[in-house]
């Protein structure tokens, strides 16, 4: 009993402060990052309880929750984060919160295909991961921007927490000024909030399975989905030193197409949980991995090979290299 209500003290204290900081005398806007993840649902729950709590004339800040697509996520996982969203956009109708979700997407000429196949770029890998700056930091990085410019400045929620790897660990010591915001490195008018810092994964996974989602239902879906992907999610990514985290060894949520890590543990995962459909993605995504070399332009390829150190060390923008795949690589058979 005592570590439950150690928990619900913790609960409490964020709770608290997450009201503080939405009564400040200011109007900037909240921007909570939705991953569809444990983490970030935890975010969520609480700032929609927060709000229900204030009385309406004192619910004068919006709030934006905020989700990624890039397009080839994990079908089971695109499918949760919409269905989710859409529960928290009908209820906060029907309470009159000022909350609004929205999904970010990848510009066209920025898709996983259009660079993939139509510039011939490599799949991506370790050292070259053209596309968590594309698909996922540019497209939610502009709405941010967007609202700042609209407002003069907002505020990032995250569900980042201390303990849940030691490289997270490792950038909240190095950003971290000691206060309850942090100004973004890479957005400016952007400060970043972390309620749930100092969580632990066991605390977070004991608040979901005990309280059901102020918006109806409960978390019973999120919790099998996990269940059966053995996994994590990728989170929130907007700056490039939480790229790492997109593509690790551990199982986790993702692109589908993902050829930064070996195996998909999640998608296999799903499979063997008895969703057989996702079978031939997974055989697809495994012949996406890195071509043979005999795919590549023989006369180009060490140019392609510079070039890629270029891009690594910033040298030179991803949009303007030159692909590294043949035309018969790239062509239907």
């Amino acid at each position: 009993m005592e570590p439950q209500d150690a928990l619900s003290r913790r609960i409490a204290a964020i709770r608290a402060d997450l009201e503080d900081e939405y009564r400040q005398p200011h109007r900037d806007p909240w921007i909570v990052g939705f991953s569809g993840g444990k983490d970030s649902t935890l975010v969520v729950h609480l700032v929609f309880e927060t709000l229900l709590a204030l009385a309406p004339d004192e619910r004068r800040r919006a709030v934006h929750v905020v989700a990624n697509d890039t397009l080839v996520e994990s079908p089971l996982v695109v499918a949760h984060i919409r269905r989710v969203l859409a529960e928290i956009d009908h209820a906060a109708r029907a309470w009159r919160l000022p909350v609004r979700t929205v999904i970010t997407r990848p510009a066209e000429d920025q898709t996983f295909w259009v660079n993939l196949i139509g510039r011939g770029y490599p799949t991506p890998n370790r050292m070259f991961r053209w596309c968590t700056d594309r698909m996922k930091i540019q497209p939610t990085s502009r709405y941010i921007l967007e609202q700042v410019a609209a407002s003069g400045e907002v505020i990032l929620l995250l569900g980042v927490r201390r303990s849940e790897s030691v490289t997270r660990g490792q950038n909240v010591r190095r950003y971290d000024n000691g206060e309850r915001l942090n100004r973004h490195n890479d957005l400016p008018g952007c400060m970043v909030y972390r309620p749930i810092l100092e969580l632990d994964t066991d605390e977070v996974w004991e608040f979901l399975a005990t309280v059901p989602p102020p918006w109806g239902g409960s978390h019973d879906a999120l919790i099998k989905l996990y269940r059966d992907a053995n996994g994590g999610e990728c989170p929130v990514v907007l700056s490039r030193d939480d790229a790492p985290s997109c593509g690790t060894s551990s199982a986790r949520f993702g692109c589908w197409t993902c050829t930064v890590v070996e195996k998909d543990r999640s998608l296999e995962g799903f499979v063997e949980a008895g969703f057989k459909e996702f079978g031939p993605l997974l055989e697809f995504r495994d012949w996406l991995q890195p071509p043979d070399p005999a795919f590549r332009p023989p006369a180009r390829r060490s140019v392609h090979d510079r070039q890629e150190r270029r891009l690594r060390t910033g040298a030179v923008h991803v949009g303007d290299a030159p692909g590294n795949s043949r035309a018969s690589f790239r062509s239907p058979a």
